[in-house]
């Protein structure tokens, strides 16, 4: 049996800043969220966000909330006092070329590593959303709807949806035929039916089926969105894919 440590418990009402304050409580004072933003998505880049908050009421963000139920004004807002306020913050951006080469799953996991070993000082402990994530400088637990019930976690979403949404804004006046500007790079109505009018763009993710098929590369059956089965395994192409969709 494990002893549980005193202080530690959460109770059920202690709000979004109730993990960080119980695992202060034993000792851990930089305690570090980190999730990403367009995981989803079959175009654009993948941004993970890392943050630790200080503790008191220095760290205690108005408005803060998992980046999902905030309006793009409210996620703004947010993101100022986030890195304001932060005593540390980082984001990262893998490329829809790495996304592509190693998989929706491996790259993820790759940016939320390199998003938290970006920061300084190190995080005594991280609460990552949603699943795992080996390989980090520090111990870690993974939350269920974590951007939910940690600051952190929470704050780290807004950092990567804000980034992310910005970079997409550009995206778009450079690829203005698609929307990205709008949707970001998910699938939508609109999304597919300007992939099924003009193609992939330069900047569209290739494991996708709904990319692959509008580029008119073969899809094989049992084929998911992200790509042949498994989302980390490589695109099987009918013929080599033609240097646009490259």
């Amino acid at each position: 049996m494990t002893a549980r440590v005193v202080g530690s418990t959460v109770r059920r009402d202690a709000g979004l800043y109730g993990y960080e304050r119980a695992l202060r409580r034993t000792g851990l004072e930089h305690v570090a969220g980190a999730d990403e933003a367009g995981r989803g998505a079959c175009a654009g880049p993948l941004v993970a966000g890392a943050v630790v908050l200080p503790d008191g009421r220095g760290g205690v963000v108005p408005g803060l909330a998992d980046s999902k139920l905030l309006t793009e004004a409210a996620r703004e807002r947010c993101y100022a006092q986030v890195v304001r306020r932060a005593v540390a913050w980082s984001a990262v951006v893998l490329s829809h070329q790495e996304c592509d080469r190693l998989g929706m799953h491996v790259a993820n996991l790759e940016a939320l590593r390199r998003a938290v070993a970006l920061l300084q000082p190190r995080p005594d402990f991280v609460l990552t959303d949603g699943f795992p994530v080996d390989g980090l400088p520090a111990p870690g637990l993974a939350m269920w709807k974590g951007d939910r019930v940690a600051a952190c976690v929470a704050a780290a979403s807004v950092v990567a949806k804000v980034t992310r949404d910005r970079l997409m804004r550009r995206l778009d006046a450079e690829h203005p035929a698609y929307g990205f500007a709008v949707h970001k790079g998910y699938i939508t109505a609109a999304h597919s039916a300007a992939l099924a009018e003009h193609g992939p763009s330069a900047v569209h993710r290739m494991r996708f089926v709904n990319v692959r098929r509008a580029a008119g590369l073969e899809v094989a059956d049992g084929d998911g969105p992200d790509g042949p089965g498994r989302p980390d395994a490589p695109p099987r192409w009918a013929t080599p894919p033609p240097q646009a969709a490259r």
